[in-house]
This record gives C-alpha cells, structure tokens and sequence, in this order.
C-alpha cells in the first residue's frame, strides 16, 4: 500500500458521526488561540482525531505549504473551512502578528507544517514567541515526531537525550559541532540527508571513535523504514556499501566517564590543530586566512578562558603553506 493512501478510512469515519474530540468553534465560546499541531511523518494513519477536528473547525490555517496540507486533507477524507495562509520559514516572522491579531479577535489559528510538529526544524517559533510577548494563548495537539520514533527504536537510553538537529553541512561547522558534544553522556539525536551521510559517519567515527554504538533510522513510518543498529564504525561500513535513501535521524550514545575524561582531555588544541582548522575554514567558507584564523580562535578558548594568540596561529599557517610548497 502506498503511504499517501494510508488513513483515509479514519478521516471518513469521523464523518459518519464519531466525535472529533474536541477542538470544535464551540469549544473556545470566542476566545482566540494559536494551536500547533502535529502532521504525519509518512503514515497518513497517524493523524490523530484531534488534528483532523482542528483542520474543519479552525478560523485560519497556517500552512508550510499549502498544497501538502489540502493534499493531507484529501486523505484524511476532512474539508478545510477556514482561510488558509502559506507559513514558512521566508515569512514566518512577518507573518506571525497579523495571524496574532487574528488570534486577539477571537479566532483560532492553526499553525502546521509538511510533516511533525511545528518549530521542531520546522516554521512556528515565531509566531509562539510573539503570542507569549502579546498574553495570546498558545497550545499543541501533539502528534507523531521522528526525534521521539528513533529514540525508541534506538535501543539506546532515553532517560536523558539531546537534540540537535540537522548535522552543519560544512565540514568545519560539523568537525566542530561533532567536538563540541565528544564529552556529551547523554543519547545524542540528529536529522541528516542521504547525500551529506556518507561525510557525517566519516566524521563521527574520528570524533568519537568506532566503537561507540548508534542507530540510523530512515524513512520512520513508512513503507520503507529501516532501522540498523551497530557501532559508529559497523554503520558507517553499511552506509559505504548500501548508501540510504530517504529522511534519515541518526542516534548516537552518549560518551562513558572514560570517553568524557578522554575528550576533555583532547579538546586542549595545540597552535597546529588551530592552524589546520584555519586553513579548512578559510577553504570551507570562503574566508581570507585571517578572517579564518579569528573565527576558528574565538570559537576555541583555553583552557583558562584565555584565547590562543592570532600571531602564532598565523605564523603558523605561513610555515604549513611554505612546507607544503616545498
């Protein structure tokens, strides 16, 4: 079965007289409201009874992308009543407070985006910044979360986890975002894209070493999902030999006491570690070398507090660039 056509059953029975509990115009008696709800990740099954009530009831629809959510609608078998509105990452901050005085007249917004539940890598944080500043209340009718998904089929602990989003696409960004949580003990959640994955796992394994244990979850809810579980380097070998396809959330386990201690002990760079950081940013980035050198300084502190001396680093870079000419 295709998962677009999944759930369209559901939305129909809620047109043959089941309760859509809750969320209906009645409900709010003219009180206005902004509501965040959650949107299938793939699975048109899980939408939930609150979601599709919220899609008929409410007074505006704040979409990601319009198309996708009358497409969603469609399948769940629901007729969107209210006045829907494009909401996306270019427009969400000049969006946020007309949709707001909306909101303060009485109506409910609905703010939702392609797939999850809004602000998470998704437009929305805006628009709750704006209703707490404005006393405008603010809820979510949750839903399915790719974050959540892989965690629990991670078979790692989920007592305590971070999450982190999408890896940086650049590779100094990622180097240094990677060393940045090499002492993290908690479960570490990230979102990657098939072509940037081969890189990230490259990278990963000199961060934080082979053995360390993670899972790649892909396609989460769908036809297709696929969970493998390893080390960073048994993984990393399955993505060289079958590169994944599709939405890809990686789970990484936290570092032992022994692995903190060690990477605490390593974060101390020496003036060559800052000069060939320097060199990669300036490439990366597009930077002159002393634009570079700064960044990649301020960004590293010592120790004490205190900062590497520029000159040195600088000097440095000029030796590398003479040795690497001879």
């Amino acid at each position: 079965m295709n998962s677009d056509d999944r759930g369209t059953d559901s939305g129909n029975a809620a047109h043959q007289g089941q309760s859509l509990n809750g969320f209906q115009k009645s409900d709010y008696s003219g009180k206005g409201m902004v509501v965040l709800a959650a949107t299938p990740i793939g699975n048109t099954s899980d939408a939930s009874v609150r979601l599709m009530g919220l899609l008929e009831s409410s007074d505006i629809v704040a979409a990601e992308d319009t198309r996708r959510l009358f497409d969603l609608a469609r399948r769940l078998g629901v007729h969107v009543t209210g006045r829907v509105v494009a909401y996306h990452d270019h427009n969400e901050r000049n969006k946020a407070d007309s949709l707001l005085d909306e909101a303060e007249s009485g109506s409910t917004v609905l703010v939702v985006s392609d797939a999850g539940m809004p602000t998470i890598n998704d437009p929305g944080l805006a628009i709750v910044r704006r209703a707490i500043e404005r006393s405008i209340p603010v809820t979510c009718a949750p839903g399915p979360s790719a974050v959540l998904d892989a965690l629990a089929l991670s078979g790692l602990p989920t007592d305590r986890f971070c999450y982190e989003g999408f890896v940086p696409r650049k590779h100094s960004e990622r180097m240094k975002k990677l060393r940045m949580l090499a002492m993290e003990m908690r479960t570490i959640v990230f979102y990657e894209a098939p072509h940037r994955i081969e890189e990230t796992m490259n990278d990963m394994e000199e961060v934080f070493g082979g053995e360390r244990l993670m899972a790649l979850a892909r396609e989460l809810t769908k036809d297709f999902e696929e969970v493998r579980r390893g080390t960073i380097h048994e993984i990393r070998q399955t993505v060289l030999n079958d590169p994944p396809r599709g939405e890809i959330v990686l789970v990484i386990a936290g570092a032992s006491d022994d692995e903190a201690i060690q990477a605490m002990g390593s974060r101390v760079l020496t003036v060559d570690d800052m000069a060939e950081m320097a060199i990669t940013t300036a490439r990366d980035d597009d930077l002159r070398i002393k634009e570079a050198i700064t960044r990649v300084v301020e960004d590293n502190p010592l120790p004490d507090g205190s900062f590497m001396s520029r000159k040195e680093v600088y000097a440095r870079v000029l030796e590398m660039r003479e040795e690497k000419a001879n």
